[in-house]
């Protein structure tokens, strides 16, 4: 197979998949269960993209400026800062270290 047909079926799957969630009933996406399944689905999705691409870099585990940011943008976060500034933070954090020498 060729690079496109892979491209071409990848776009099929996911059009059928969005396709499928248009034939969930209302009634289950209203339920109470469902909401909080998918808000801890989210969350969770979100924690474990944010640790594998903070700790990792290929297949090795590594430490660097990465760790830094995220530090600094967490005590923006109980600091109770703004979205947009807990953002700006991390940053301006990984810039610093990384002018500081850190990789």
């Amino acid at each position: 197979m060729t690079t496109w047909l892979y491209i071409l079926a990848a776009a099929v799957v996911a059009y059928l998949t969005k396709l499928l969630g248009y034939l969930v009933p209302a009634k289950a996406l209203k339920n109470k269960r469902m909401t909080r399944v998918a808000g801890a689905l989210t969350i969770g999705l979100l924690a474990s993209l944010t640790v594998l691409n903070t700790f990792a870099s290929g297949q090795q585990v590594v430490f660097d400026s990465r760790i830094g940011s995220l530090v600094a943008a967490l005590i923006a976060l109980l600091l109770k800062a703004p979205f947009l500034v807990v953002v700006i933070v991390g940053a301006v954090a990984a810039a610093l270290l990384r002018l500081a020498g850190l990789p």
